[in-house]
């Protein structure tokens, strides 16, 4: 079986850099995708969801390096369940709502935006050289 997630969107702060105790960089960072359209009613709504990226080795390293807070980004990889749940984290908002975060572990980093507009721009991350993923239990987070 296989599943594969494709977002388009925009970093809602800078990349965060580590390593796991094996050397192996890890860079995690937040993206908002956006849609809008007509409810049944006729009210105009706005939907935002927020995917929580995980990108590793040199693919890794060059997000941190290029990517900043509102740069436009394609990213594809797999969802990656809480192990808990089998399903998106969940938690309670300091004001009482239920929030989600969709966890992504990108195989593929394009970035979007030019260098004039959100973040810097720079090489397009990801492809043939890729480091290989660690397994499951190597992740920090």
């Amino acid at each position: 079986m296989y599943h594969t997630i494709i977002i388009v969107g925009n970093l809602g702060k800078d990349p965060e850099m580590r390593y796991t105790p094996s050397g192996q960089a890890v860079t995690s960072f937040s993206v908002a995708t956006s849609r809008q359209y007509t409810a049944n009613n006729g009210e105009q709504v706005k939907e935002t969801i927020w995917f929580r990226v995980s990108a590793w080795g040199k693919q890794a390293e060059i997000c941190n390096q290029y990517l900043k807070k509102g740069a436009k980004v394609l990213v594809e990889g797999r969802l990656t369940p809480d192990k808990a749940t089998g399903g998106p984290r969940v938690w309670t908002k300091q004001d009482g709502s239920a929030g989600a975060s969709f966890e992504v572990t990108a195989s593929t980093v394009r970035f979007l935006s030019s260098r004039n507009e959100g973040g810097e721009g720079g090489p397009v991350a990801g492809g043939m050289d890729m480091a290989e993923l660690p397994p499951e239990d190597d992740i920090p987070f």
